[in-house]
């Protein structure tokens, strides 16, 4: 099986079953994804498939064959940080950190869908877990990378 892994092709020869967390963590050494609880509830996990926002605690690597997987070692570029990066390092959003990943990969997609998003998008959408209690500042980090990402798609006048 070869697996599509932050536009990589990553060939993977092991149990199918094999929840696709531990398969980027375990076995390709991607760690940025946490696992957090084991049943796909608080999203410490969540990568994007096909740019979907996706729980991989319980998700079998046999899934996602063919599929494209996005995990937060696939965000950003060698040039820079995303703007949802910059956005939660300025809003100061971590306090232990853990979850972050998770909910950093949840407000990207959630920016993909919806560009500016109101705090009822952001609290319909954003559904991680955050056990330090960080949502006020997530929810503002979102929406400084929401004005941040309008501002640099704008066209400049000439």
């Amino acid at each position: 099986m070869i697996l599509n892994i932050n536009g990589k092709k990553l060939p993977y020869e092991a149990d199918l079953s094999m929840p696709l967390l531990w398969v980027l963590r375990d076995v390709l050494h991607l760690t940025g994804t946490k696992y957090g609880c084991g049943v796909a509830a608080c999203g410490a996990c969540t990568v994007h498939i096909d740019g979907v926002p996706t729980r991989t605690c319980v998700l079998p690597v046999a899934a996602v064959e063919g599929k494209e997987i996005t995990t937060i070692e696939g965000i950003g570029s060698k040039e820079g940080l995303s703007h949802v990066q910059r956005a939660w390092i300025e809003q100061q959003v971590p306090q232990c950190g853990y979850c972050q990943s998770g909910m950093i990969m949840a407000a990207e997609a959630l920016l993909n869908e919806i560009p500016n998003p109101s705090d009822e998008d952001i609290d319909q959408k954003i559904t991680n877990i955050c056990r330090c209690g960080t949502y006020q500042r997530v929810k503002a980090a979102i929406k400084t990378a929401a004005t941040s990402k309008a501002q640099n798609s704008t066209p400049s006048a000439n």
